[in-house]
């Protein structure tokens, strides 16, 4: 992959007359003069008692054009394709440093800074509990949710302190100055139909970088994630 970073330091190297070469034409193309010089030769050596009709020699004419407007359509559509591309890496490269929300269940935290965690919950529930590992798998928070109705539930969750859908929660963490930062991971569980389902989450993350794939997709390098596909992104954060 290529990093969308990385520039020519001398644009204009690309058109230096020294870096010209002729181009040695294609013998499987019939260019523009060689087939009007085909059809000359052809009309010098038709058969005088069985002349091409006007109609066919038209239908040749309208042939070859239409043959080099879509050869020129192609082109252009090329160069529109590639330009795009690289737009759209240009205004992605823009993305570093801020945050964005995709499906996953670990994340960074920063110093100073806060994670978001957001679940899709089915139907309104009774009992929701979130638990949170550290990287080598240690629990170091348990965050009772309370109940909570069907949609959307978005907790925040800075290390010290928690909110869910914006309410800050009357819970105290186990560790008195907070948890250090680091990599975490977020476990949510619902009772749901009497049992305790755990529930698909997306955190918020970093994009430290951004990459062009072998496809031409735009990948994004999150911090703690690793790289994600820029369509699964499902937030843009502030």
């Amino acid at each position: 992959m290529n990093d969308v970073s990385s520039v020519n330091n001398n644009p204009l190297s690309d058109y230096s007359i020294a870096n010209k070469t002729k181009e040695e034409p294609k013998s499987n193309e019939l260019g523009q003069s060689a087939f009007l010089e085909l059809m000359i030769t052809q009309m010098e050596n038709q058969d005088p008692l069985s002349p091409q009709e006007n109609t066919e020699f038209i239908a040749q004419l309208a042939q070859f054009s239409s043959v080099e407007a879509l050869d020129k359509l192609n082109n252009n559509f090329d160069s529109f394709t590639n330009n795009f591309m690289a737009n759209q890496a240009l205004q992605a490269s823009t993305l570093v440093g801020r945050s964005v929300t995709v499906p996953a269940e670990q994340t960074y935290l920063q110093a100073n800074d806060l994670v978001t965690t957001s679940v899709e919950i089915p139907s309104s529930t009774s009992s929701v509990n979130m638990n949170i590992y550290s990287e080598s798998g240690a629990l170091v928070e348990q965050i009772p949710l309370g109940s909570q109705p069907a949609g959307e539930m978005v907790v925040r969750w800075d290390g010290l302190n928690a909110e869910v859908n914006g309410e800050l929660l009357d819970w105290q963490s186990s560790a008195e100055e907070g948890v250090p930062p680091g990599l975490y991971r977020f476990e949510v569980t619902a009772q749901l139909d009497g049992e305790s389902t755990q529930l698909d989450t997306a955190v918020s993350a970093n994009v430290n970088s951004v990459t062009v794939g072998t496809n031409g997709g735009l990948v994004l390098n999150l911090a703690g994630i690793g790289a994600v596909d820029i369509g699964s992104v499902k937030q843009f954060n502030e």
